[in-house]
């Protein structure tokens, strides 16, 4: 079966949790002993990032007249001429990964569209009055015209079905996979950060105000009150909308010592990072699922994070919790008391890749066939 995956929104390095879903979910479509054969249809600026899979036999890759990073343009494009492609390559499957697809529905071809979270839903002083327009008449279209719509959590199918009235939304987890050669020699990070091994706090994530970082970097300006815990935190992850306010909280705080933000960074570092923290930090109040505490407990870290939202379900009740996420007295007595836990590798098989890519190819199966 020949089935289209829109990759033409992945804006390599910014797109977050998502392009870490997307990878680890085509790896294991392209590594499944079936027939399919995957028509990847890339963006000018983002073809370079898989020709790893230019001589698979399951993969033809399709590099498709638009960029990712000019977003107007590509919306244009996408809803203009996408279909077009797809009947020049005579394709009537498509899997979009995210909400992003033609808002009209083509009815020769058959759709699947997956939709993470509806974050401007809760969050809409993020973006402007327009961008807020676009989300909303996005969703509504992905629901409509999608013969099926994927949520990844409970909680974002609840909240589809809720505030769209959504019918046809089936949950498919994430697929959540660290490679065993995605490490690095920790001491180069020791020298690049001021480190040291299982003395630092480790959080990974973007700065939106959602993220909840100025609770942690309001913490850190207390942290030296507690004696006995580690005094420094690296923070790893995309700019976002906060990232202005944070930096000018490290300055006029002088936290530049003892906060670091490190960016984006590879796999590589990021997983290094993670396996030598003292202990995983997820402040989040607001997450369609969140991967880097599965990451974290995988690796055998102990996680305080909060409640909110999916957190919880994801999680399965298996670390840390603070009741008040923007306590900043309970985030320290929390930390304090864990340094009394010992460390344990938690393995949560509903997120396998396997597990997850045998989820997708059932309802490709049901949809497409």
């Amino acid at each position: 079966m020949k089935i289209a995956i829109d990759v033409t929104w992945l804006k390599p390095g910014k797109s977050g949790g998502v392009e870490s879903m997307f990878r680890n979910l085509l790896e294991g479509l392209v590594n499944h002993k079936d027939e399919n054969i995957y028509y990847l249809l890339l963006a000018q600026d983002n073809y370079h990032t898989f020709l790893e899979y230019e001589k698979n036999q399951k993969v033809k890759l399709i590099k498709c007249n638009t960029k990712a990073e000019n977003v107007k343009a590509h919306i244009l494009w996408q809803n203009l001429f996408q279909y077009r492609v797809l009947k020049k390559y005579n394709l009537k499957n498509c899997f979009f990964p995210v909400y992003e697809r033609p808002i009209f529905k083509n009815k020769k071809i058959k759709t699947i569209t997956t939709i993470c979270d509806i974050l401007a839903f809760h969050y809409p002083n993020y973006f402007s009055k327009l961008e807020n327009m676009w989300f909303k008449l996005g969703w509504k279209a992905a629901i409509k015209q999608s013969d099926k719509v994927i949520a990844i959590t409970n909680f974002t199918k609840r909240d589809l079905e809720k505030n769209f009235n959504a019918k046809n939304v089936q949950r498919i987890y994430v697929p959540v996979d660290i490679k065993k050669e995605e490490f690095i020699d920790f001491k180069k990070l020791e020298k690049k950060y001021g480190i040291e091994q299982n003395n630092y706090y480790y959080a990974i994530c973007s700065t939106y105000p959602h993220k909840n970082l100025m609770t942690l970097l309001k913490m850190m300006e207390e942290i030296n009150k507690y004696k006995n815990i580690p005094q420094k935190l690296i923070v790893s992850g995309v700019k976002g909308y906060q990232q202005d306010t944070l930096m000018q909280e490290l300055k006029e705080k002088k936290l530049n010592k003892k906060v670091i933000f490190t960016g984006f960074v590879s796999n590589e570092e990021r997983n290094t990072l993670l396996k030598n923290a003292n202990i995983f930090l997820f402040p989040s109040i607001f997450e369609g699922f969140g991967m880097p505490p599965i990451e974290a407990m995988h690796l055998g870290k102990r996680v305080l994070t909060t409640k909110c939202a999916s957190i919880y379900e994801v999680t399965k009740g298996k670390c840390f919790y603070v009741e008040d996420p923007h306590d900043i007295r309970e985030w320290l007595q929390k930390i304090e008391e864990i340094q009394k836990e010992k460390e344990k590798k938690i393995d949560f098989k509903e997120y396998k890749k396997e597990r997850i890519t045998q989820e997708y190819l059932k309802l490709f199966n049901q949809v497409f066939k």
